[in-house]
């Protein structure tokens, strides 16, 4: 029982003292890999990821990706200083890439290193969605998501040694049976579905600032719902919220985008024409 105790106590203090505060929602959020840490790892895999893949340059596409992306990066450093967080960026590193593959995805590594593939471009089908992919991508680097889910599956694991050393047999074979599981399904699922709302919630505002009409991004995600053929596991089963709460949240949160575009001196948005 004392050593059970022993190892709550020092996984509660790492808990603890290995916190970081998002910017966007003041929280306190697990950062058990620091940024210092994490950083240089992702900007080394996305560069054996470039030269793994086919990336395409010099192209009208391959441009907008660029100029969408040091749009979204002024915005939020435009709206992080305005918020009391100067030299938040200093660490980041920005890139922009477009690969040739047709995967329907896009992503943002820790530090700012983007990558999407040309599957997502039909569907976007112009530049304000691209926009507020983007958007979304983005805000998952700033809020240190990827830190997060790192942070969250070593708690995970640690809780899971903690029970096999800590239990006898008995509990031991109980306990392993279910907390797999249920450790997914009541805890890191929950937990990614929040970080992608709270993307779109960031990614949409960044969008608006950047002056791209935040409207597009429901429409992109009917578009998306519609690629995807309707296929898709249940919403608790899943990483992602489902498609129809995504477009509701979408459509809702539209309004406080362009109401904080406005304090940035943003009144109106660039059309929005397919490219």
């Amino acid at each position: 029982m004392k050593f059970k105790s022993s190892i709550t106590l020092v996984l509660t203090l790492l808990i603890f003292f290995s916190c970081a505060t998002n910017p966007f929602t003041g929280k306190k959020t697990l950062a058990l890999v620091p940024n210092s840490q994490l950083f240089p790892t992702a900007f080394a895999q996305y560069n054996q990821f470039l030269t793994e893949n086919n990336v395409v340059t010099g192209t009208k596409e391959s441009e907008m990706i660029t100029r969408v992306g040091q749009r979204i990066a002024v915005a939020a450093e435009r709206w992080l200083n305005a918020n009391g967080n100067q030299g938040y960026l200093n660490d980041y590193k920005w890139e922009y890439n477009l690969v040739n593959d047709a995967t329907i995805n896009a992503w943002c590594m820790p530090g700012g290193k983007i990558v999407f593939y040309t599957g997502i471009l039909p569907v976007a089908q112009n530049e304000a969605a691209v926009a507020a992919i983007m958007g979304h991508e983005v805000a998952h680097a700033l809020a240190n998501h990827g830190q997060q889910r790192m942070s969250a599956g070593m708690v995970q694991q640690g809780v899971n040694v903690l029970g096999n050393v800590a239990l006898d047999e008995k509990s031991r074979n109980v306990f392993n049976q279910y907390y797999g599981v249920g450790s997914n399904v009541l805890g890191m699922l929950p937990f990614s579905r929040a970080h992608e709302t709270e993307a779109d919630r960031i990614g949409l505002i960044l969008t608006a600032i950047a002056g791209y009409n935040p409207d597009e991004a429901a429409n992109l995600w009917r578009r998306m719902g519609a690629a995807s053929g309707g296929q898709a596991p249940p919403e608790f089963l899943s990483t992602h919220p489902a498609t129809t709460t995504r477009i509701t949240n979408l459509e809702a949160l539209a309004p406080t985008a362009k109401a904080e575009a406005k304090k940035f001196g943003i009144k109106s948005f660039r059309p929005v024409t397919p490219y």
